[in-house]
């Protein structure tokens, strides 16, 4: 018995001694490790944090390039539309003072490069803590992101001026049909979009940059219902440089016509052919009278200052614009700087091929005017329609400058 009870404590004995040495090791392994677990878990929390600080510098990205491409589509330039960006995204989170930024005009890399859109790279650090302890140095960030805009509809005809009532206007007996493109006008006012008394319009859209009064004379052949207070467009021929007048002053007499200086006006009667060329027209209206026949390929005129186009409805005309060079697709330039009014009336027969560009004047179509296969571009401050015509989409054959106003932008990269 006191055998066994000796045994019994010799065992116990060594039991604790065991346990003591176990839990030696077990703290000694556990203070080995703790600063490896203690830097696992700050590792763990701090990735979390470069990972939300990531995604908020992408989405500060993603609101520059939709900003900027915004900007873009209104006609700004490269500079206002790093701006633009640049404010956007501080806006949203990021800080220009530790963070650089860079707006590229179209985009220079990626699936968009070239094309129509914006590219905005996002540049920043995200400061270290426990891993501060393994590391030098803060955790650089990079966000990319590019917004893309393409052309949802153009247009036949577009009034720039921003807020006249009526600033697109269809009136009397018109009968207008616009296959394949829109009327736009850029203005504010309540009625900026005008269709009155008996006046019929097929469309694709109408679009105003505030009201449209329409009745039941519109046909809208691909939006359900007119599209109202839409972003202004920007002056689509803007690029194109306006033609300078060279040599002497001309006089417009005789049956054959050349391209120059006619610093009197040009008032034309009976059958007249002007030859290929641009006219710069000054100090007066350019005027075809009643009966007369005028005809020309490739011409353009200018109309300097206050001088404006003046149509006689009985008189039959046949006008195109040249498809080549400097003014391909530009039948009528106005002066942008002047002002003025131009009525342009004609026959059934008659035929103004290419772009009407009157930025500075109200322009009247009486007549029943239209162009080869119906390529007429209509942009002026306002237009007042009460003729009949049909004009058409496409006029790249005619080297007409297309007329984009609905775009649409969207994120894309």
């Amino acid at each position: 018995m006191v055998g066994r009870l000796r045994r019994g404590s010799v065992m116990k004995s060594m039991a604790e001694e065991i346990w003591a040495q176990t839990r030696g090791n077990v703290a000694m392994v556990f203070a080995l490790a703790l600063p490896i677990v203690v830097g696992g878990a700050g590792f763990g929390v701090e990735t979390t944090y470069w990972y939300y600080r990531s995604l908020e510098l992408q989405a500060a990205a993603d609101a520059a390039a939709h900003a900027g491409a915004m900007e873009r589509r209104s006609g700004s330039s490269n500079a206002q539309v790093a701006e633009i960006a640049v404010l956007a995204a501080t806006d949203n989170g990021f800080d220009p003072a530790i963070g650089s930024s860079e707006v590229n005009t179209p985009p220079t890399s990626g699936p968009s490069a070239g094309g129509d859109g914006v590219e905005v790279i996002l540049k920043t650090t995200a400061d270290r803590f426990f891993t501060r302890m393994f590391m030098n140095g803060e955790v650089d960030l990079t966000a990319r992101a590019v917004a893309t805009y393409r052309t949802a509809s153009n247009a036949c005809v577009l009034a720039l001026d921003p807020s006249e009532s009526r600033a697109a206007d269809f009136a009397g007996n018109t009968q207008v049909t616009l296959v394949g493109c829109s009327v736009m006008a850029n203005s504010r006012a309540s009625n900026a979009v005008n269709l009155q008394g008996s006046a019929r319009l097929s469309v694709n859209c109408l679009i105003s940059g505030g009201g449209a009064t329409i009745g039941t004379g519109a046909t809208l052949t691909e939006c359900r219902a007119p599209i109202l207070n839409a972003p202004s467009v920007a002056d689509p021929y803007a690029d194109i440089p306006q033609p300078n007048a060279q040599g002497g002053c001309l006089t417009a007499s005789g049956s054959s016509l050349a391209p120059g200086r006619y610093c009197s006006g040009m008032r034309l009667s009976g059958a007249v052919t002007l030859q290929p060329g641009v006219y710069f027209i000054s100090g007066g209206d350019f005027r075809i009278n009643a009966n007369a026949d005028v005809r020309g390929s490739g011409v353009t005129f200018v109309l300097l200052g206050n001088s404006g186009a003046n149509f006689n409805g009985n008189s039959t005309i046949n006008l195109s614009a040249p498809t080549t060079g400097p003014q391909a697709g530009i039948l009528f330039f106005g002066d942008r700087h002047g002002g003025g009014a131009s009525v342009l009336n004609g026959t059934a027969a008659s035929r103004l091929t290419g772009a009407v560009y009157l930025p500075r004047q109200a322009l009247s179509y009486l007549g029943n005017f239209s162009g080869q296969q119906g390529c007429v571009r209509v942009v002026a401050r306002t237009v007042t329609w009460s003729g009949s015509t049909e004009l058409s989409a496409d006029c790249s054959d005619y080297g007409i400058p297309a007329v984009p106003v609905m775009q649409v932008v969207q994120l894309t990269e």
